[in-house]
């Protein structure tokens, strides 16, 4: 088996080679921040409809287990390596440079660039509060940064009357990035339904606009450093995050043991 391979991309993917790590059978990107920034303004310029999903071990074990959200992965046009573990992972295997390329941070540093180069982005999820507060904080970081709209979408299916106002205001919006804040796995699965109505590169990075916010306080950097940013956010909400960081934690370790140690892509049940 291939841990590490380098492939053509299809042409609506991207005009170079891609390096791609197999984590349990999943495609995840060998790529540096440089690399994942340039690629999503490429593909901004021209207001190209791709999907770039961030990818941590609560994701690469979810789809492990679910098809459809793992055949989201394999669609995706860049997957890049989000969470300590992934990224450690993927150094094992071969990819010794691989960095963490995570959701919070690759929005921060995306808008940094936009604000150069005048590209204008739309923020789509989270609370109207939340968005408020988010747009603030970002003009205040970045003054000459574009924000072409913003929705926050309800806490149930949107009808289909509904989606199809909020995609014609995207489009509308003329923004060439949608930052997609609704958690794991619907915002991947949403942008996948959206590949080729949304005239935009769409980035699903979790919880990335509650900590720009402020509204969800992110681990202290040492933690962060040191691959422990999923222990404080357990702590923080132990009672809804259990389950994704005990039991996903201990399949990720599980599953990385029978690939390192068995060179083989671990059974999903």
């Amino acid at each position: 088996m291939s841990l590490i391979t380098t492939k053509e991309a299809r042409p609506d993917v991207l005009s170079l080679k891609r390096s791609i790590g197999n984590v349990f059978g999943i495609p995840i990107d060998i790529i540096s921040w440089d690399q994942a920034v340039d690629s999503i303004s490429t593909w901004a310029l021209t207001r190209e409809s791709k999907v770039v999903c961030i990818c941590n071990a609560h994701s690469v074990v979810t789809a492990r287990q679910d098809p459809e959200f793992s055949q989201v992965i394999f669609n995706a046009d860049l997957a890049t390596p989000d969470g300590a573990p992934v990224a450690w992972l993927l150094r094992r295997l071969g990819a010794r440079d691989q960095q963490r390329i995570n959701g919070p941070d690759l929005m921060w540093k995306y808008c940094a660039h936009a604000a150069d180069c005048g590209e204008a982005i739309y923020l789509y999820g989270s609370s109207e509060a939340t968005l408020s507060i988010l747009k603030d904080r970002l003009m205040a970081a970045f003054p000459a940064l574009r924000i072409a709209g913003s929705y926050s979408p309800p806490f149930r299916p949107l009808t289909a009357e509904e989606d199809e106002t909020a995609v014609k205001a995207i489009n509308d919006s003329n923004a060439g990035v949608v930052w997609v804040s609704l958690g794991c796995p619907k915002q991947e699965k949403w942008m996948d339904e959206h590949r080729g109505r949304i005239n935009a590169v769409m980035v699903g990075v979790g919880a990335a606009f509650d900590y720009h916010a402020g509204t969800i306080q992110r681990a202290p950097l040492w933690m962060q450093r040191n691959g422990l940013e999923w222990l404080h956010r357990f702590a923080s909400e132990p009672r809804r995050l259990w389950k994704r960081y005990l039991v996903t934690n201990t399949l990720f370790i599980w599953y990385s043991m029978q690939q390192i140690l068995f060179n083989r892509v671990p059974n999903a049940k």
